[in-house]
């Protein structure tokens, strides 16, 4: 028996059913904010990560699955969603459309982690990416919406954590201090981290480590080395969130693990889902679009963790219990009744949009019966000689057990009074 590779996950019926839910909440919020759905390629050219998420970071010297295609090009699978919407952006022109202009997607991504509980080398995210808006109006926005998604799913024990990792300038003063604070502890640091050192600092106060956590919360801040450009902005964005009634935490150590980020970061906080807590995680790009393309461009966005948004869930015992039990069954009393007769009113339902199971296994009348409630079923539509000269049939309260006999040309309303 050959089982799924090691870090996917199968999502039987009643997962898939939570798992679309949340997709089409996701959407359906993200609609009422003017985004718009795009879909991009799951596989991109291994470029587009090595310069767009950072060449320098774990995601592209160890995460990506990377192979040459029958025309010796590298490719990779995306590892997140920014880089290809960006591109995406740019190669169809929409670059010269009116600004700001928003996307929203559901994407799957993959990266070849140690697989634990919220982290699978295959997973899905959600995210929103809005371009052409430098003014801190469009970050209050972005995570206003990602609020609004989270509250809207009935999530409690979620934290927001925001923070300004500066401008270029800003980093470089910063990232000075930090390896200077670093190199006192080096030997204590994790492996990753002590290579970090040397690469990407910022990094560090990123680790999850039990050796590297303890040294975090005395690192120099991000916010005594700003500029007054970004500490303005970040005065603005927190006003603005206030204004809007969104609670915050300002956490020095929030700096998000890609190259591109740069002033707002952000993450939404579970606890209770292991480790790996951050269940949605954004900022602004205002780079990224000039390392791609060569034509400056801001850009802010966020991606939320689809399986880590489930473990939150589940963790909370919200009931989003969706359900996929068919409405209707449809039981044949005898042997003489049509085909034609059982199809023309499963038609009928379905295009009313009930879900009705026909039975294709040549079941008796008891065995149907008995079938339609080990599956569930709301009713169980019997159809018999009887009926079908009075062109009805009998409903069947699952539940309940009350019956009556209805004519099939009033049958899409009536089980409301059964």
């Amino acid at each position: 028996m050959t089982n799924a590779p090691k870090g996917t996950k199968d999502l039987m019926p009643k997962e898939t059913a939570l798992f679309r839910y949340l997709e089409n909440e996701f959407l359906k919020v993200a609609s009422s904010y003017g985004y718009n759905e795009i879909m991009t390629p799951v596989i991109e050219y291994t470029e587009l990560f090595s310069r767009g998420v950072g060449s320098g970071t774990d995601i592209v010297q160890k995460e990506m699955y990377t192979f040459k295609d029958l025309g010796g090009r590298s490719i990779s699978l995306r590892p997140e969603g920014t880089a290809g919407v960006a591109r995406a952006y740019v190669q169809s022109g929409e670059l010269s459309k009116a600004k700001p202009v928003k996307y929203s997607y559901v994407s799957s991504c993959f990266r070849y982690e140690k697989p634990q509980s919220g982290r699978q080398r295959m997973f899905h995210q959600l995210g929103i990416e809005c371009f052409g808006s430098k003014e801190v109006q469009a970050d209050a926005e972005v995570i206003m919406l990602a609020s609004d998604f989270l509250n809207n799913i009935g999530l409690k024990e979620i934290t927001l954590k925001i923070n300004s990792i500066g401008c270029n300038k800003c980093r470089e003063k910063y990232k000075e201090a930090l390896v200077k604070y670093y190199e006192s502890v080096s030997e204590n640091l994790c492996e990753t981290c002590k290579i970090r050192l040397n690469t990407n600092p910022m990094r560090l106060l990123d680790c999850k480590e039990d050796e590297c956590t303890k040294y975090s919360s005395d690192a120099p801040s991000i916010l005594d080395f700003i500029c007054s450009e970004c500490a303005n902005d970040f005065s603005k964005l927190q006003e603005l969130l206030t204004d809007a009634g969104i609670q915050y935490e300002v956490d020095p150590r929030i700096v998000r693990g890609l190259d591109y980020y740069n002033k707002t970061a952000f993450e939404f906080i579970h606890e209770n889902i292991g480790a790996k807590a951050t269940v949605c995680g954004g900022g602004r790009y205002d780079n990224l679009i000039n390392t791609l393309a060569g034509i400056e461009e801001p850009g802010i966005g966020f991606g939320i963790g689809l399986e880590r948004l489930m473990l939150a869930i589940d963790s909370e015992n919200i009931d989003k219990s969706i359900s996929t039990s068919p409405e209707y069954v449809i039981i044949p009393a005898g042997e003489n009744v049509p085909y034609e007769k059982i199809y023309a009113i499963a038609k009928m339902l379905r295009n009313s949009g009930k879900t009705v199971v026909v039975d294709i296994m040549n079941r008796n009348f008891k065995s149907l019966i008995k079938y339609a409630n080990k599956i569930n079923a709301k009713y169980a539509l019997i159809l018999g000689e009887d009926e079908l000269k009075n062109e009805a049939v009998t409903v069947k309260n699952m539940a309940s057990g009350d019956q009556k006999t209805v004519k099939i040309s009033e049958l899409v309303n009536s089980q409301e009074t059964i």
